[in-house]
């Protein structure tokens, strides 16, 4: 089945829009409904961090939905350049992909704060302290534990994916793998949300960090550098996910000729002309 690259860019765009809808709307949700009630405290109001982790879960897994058919559902520029990386996705391809996900990111940020402006603006009326609602910020400053962070929590995300759809590895993928990579989502969350808010992900961090700035918020990380680390990390952590997949998953179960005659994962020409 082929698509056009307008239909590409647009599935990815739409996708990765709902991935922000989803997952930005969520943090909203958490943050903006705070308990003002001593008594009844926020997190059993709005669930707290549990809720953010599931939220961008589900997220992820709906914009899969969207938009898994036609263009494979990238929804992130990371996993994008890694695929091109390992010669899995053509690098002429790459620019429509990563526009449709970034344009898709924008957008989905700011119809979330359309959706909460009247409520947005009692809580934080200078918007000074909620750019957190559509980016992340590091615990500890600085570069380099954000960057690790984000390497790592990348590299299991982009590892994972390439397991999930193996069907050397895992030959009934196809029939749950998005279900499968929305609880990788939701592990890395919970594991290694805590350092530099999981972006895993430029265009999630990114484009809703650019409508921030645009529509006026302060301290959005543009200023001090925070931006860098969400962008930068992914990317790398996207590509060393995949070659230690390919290294010492990938090669070894072909060798072992695992599968059934004529099965050669998720895709076989790749498989073919690179794993042996």
């Amino acid at each position: 089945m082929t698509f056009k690259p307008s239909q590409e860019f647009m599935a990815e765009l739409l996708g990765t829009m709902v991935l922000i809808l989803f997952g930005c709307g969520v943090v909203a949700m958490v943050v903006l409904f705070q308990s003002t009630n001593p008594s009844i405290p926020g997190q059993i109001v709005n669930g707290g961090y549990t809720n953010i982790t599931l939220g961008w879960g589900f997220a992820v897994l709906m914009g899969i939905f969207i938009s898994g058919t036609i263009s494979g559902a990238h929804l992130n520029p990371a996993v994008t350049i890694a695929l091109a990386v390992t010669g899995r996705f053509p690098w002429a391809k790459a620019p429509h992909y990563i526009a449709g996900q970034f344009i898709g990111a924008f957008l989905g940020a700011a119809i979330v704060f359309a959706v909460y402006h009247a409520k947005w603006l009692g809580f934080d009326p200078g918007l000074a302290n909620t750019t957190g609602i559509f980016s992340t910020f590091p615990a500890v400053p600085g570069f380099w534990p954000g960057f690790i962070d984000q390497v790592v929590g990348t590299a299991l995300l982009m590892g994972l994916i390439l397991a999930i759809g193996d069907k050397l590895n895992n030959a009934a993928g196809a029939a749950w793998g998005a279900l499968a990579v929305a609880f990788v989502v939701m592990a890395i969350g919970m594991s290694f949300g805590g350092m530099h808010g999981y972006a895993i992900n430029p265009a999630r961090d990114l484009g809703p960090r650019l409508f921030a700035l645009v529509a006026g918020f302060r301290n959005t990380g543009f200023e001090n550098g925070v931006w860098l680390v969400p962008v930068i990390g992914p990317i790398v952590g996207a590509i060393v996910g995949a070659l230690i997949y390919d290294t010492f998953i990938g090669k070894p179960l072909l060798r072992a000729g695992e599968a059934l005659p004529g099965v050669k994962g998720a895709d076989p020409a790749y498989n073919a002309e690179h794993q042996r």
